[in-house]
């Protein structure tokens, strides 16, 4: 099968969504399929540099959002690609730009097309005129209208699913969460190394949080959290991968509560060495509301770390089990949760449950529920299209 993927986000771009088309291509091109990723420019990418079935279209940074792009033309050079891959199928990962261009595609190459819905957008109106300019309603419209004429959705989590359907999208829903290779997370050196980076003993309880340092995934709450925990478990210490918009009010919260000697900001990080990380952590901690799915909850998982995170209907069906991770819905239970794992580690070890819950979250789990939906909606559309010709000549 020819596949053609359309992103306005793709590496080296640093992004949730980023990290799910590469797990995606990956497990597609494991099953023997041709993937082309058809995104847009990036000051990173040299556009002298050959980059095997990538396709860039010139883009300009986003409004209000510049570390992401938007491509500015290539509907017909797009057209064209496509046409001489021979495309089987396209399946779009954004609302905007790119993700127009490959449903133009599609529609004139008479192929299936697919979306997957990554973003909860209203978590995210603030990033424009402050929230000032486009509302909730905003967010429905724009939904119903990309998501109208797709052959399917992929859902990551429920709470997209429920999400979707409140929008009022008539289009087949299917809940796939994106999983994680599993082996490249299990499969790593000593933590020895990347702790004396940062001056951290081995014995040292270690709590770890990556994340796009944004407002909306509230690590101030978790640093607010932290002198309370310290009292506590009074070695602890917190490592913050990531890098974003927030960083200096969140350092500016740390020197506040001088708490200088306990939390680490790493900045970001390269992509290959973030398994690292969570090899150096005792447990994985997020304050986080705006999550449609958490890779990093189930990259931490992959890691064989416990996971506390905000309490929702993804993080509940997710973190199920106290061997896999718990929820809270408030600081004093943040913190209860949280000493309660760094004190008594043993308590909530259970390889069997711990097992299970990894090929649930599996990359290889994925990619064969792609593969299904993929082939499903190519018998969906070939009926569809049959039934229409047929309506046409009666």
């Amino acid at each position: 099968m020819n596949i053609g993927i359309f992103t306005d986000t793709y590496y080296p771009q640093v992004s949730g969504v980023a990290t799910s088309i590469k797990t995606l291509k990956e497990q597609l091109e494991s099953h023997g399929h041709n993937v082309y990723i058809f995104t847009t420019t990036d000051p990173k990418v040299d556009s002298n540099h050959y980059e095997r079935n990538i396709f860039r279209f010139k883009s300009i940074p986003f409004i209000s959002f510049t570390d992401r792009r938007i491509a500015v033309r290539g509907l017909f050079r797009a057209y064209q690609v496509a046409k001489e891959l021979n495309l089987d199928i396209v399946h779009t990962q954004t609302e905007f730009s790119m993700g127009w261009i490959g449903k133009f595609v599609a529609k004139n190459l008479k192929i299936p097309c697919l979306h997957t819905y990554h973003t909860m957008y209203e978590d995210y109106l603030h990033y424009v005129a402050k929230g000032r300019l486009l509302k909730p309603y905003h967010v429905k419209q724009m939904s119903r209208s990309f998501c109208y004429h797709m052959t399917g959705i992929v859902a990551p989590s429920e709470r997209v699913l429920n999400t979707l359907e409140s929008y009022g999208i008539k289009t087949p829903i299917s809940v796939i969460p994106t999983g994680v290779n599993i082996a490249k997370f299990q499969h790593c050196d000593t933590a020895d190394n990347w702790r004396v980076k940062y001056g951290i003993s081995m014995e040292t309880p270690l709590l770890l949080t990556v994340s796009r340092l944004a407002y909306e995934k509230n690590i101030n709450n978790l640093i607010a959290a932290m002198p309370r925990i310290i009292q506590r478990v009074p070695d602890v210490r917190l490592l913050v991968v990531g890098d974003g918009p927030a960083k200096d009010e969140l350092s500016e919260q740390v020197n506040h509560l001088q708490l200088h000697n306990n939390i680490v900001f790493t900045g970001e990080v390269d992509n290959e060495d973030v398994p690292h990380y969570y090899h150096m952590a005792n447990l994985f901690v997020s304050t986080s509301i705006s999550e449609s799915q958490g890779l990093t909850y189930i990259e931490a998982l992959a890691s064989g770390l416990q996971v506390v995170a905000t309490h929702s209907p993804y993080t509940d069906q997710l973190l199920d089990d106290p061997a896999i991770g718990a929820t809270f819905f408030d600081e004093n239970e943040l913190v209860d949760i949280v000493c309660d794992y760094l004190t008594n580690k043993k308590k909530f070890d259970d390889r069997k449950k711990q097992q299970a819950k990894l090929h649930d979250i599996s990359a290889d789990n994925f990619g064969d529920r792609i593969l299904q939906l993929y082939k499903d909606c190519q018998t969906t559309y070939a009926k569809e299209n049959q039934a229409s010709h047929s309506g046409e000549t009666s």
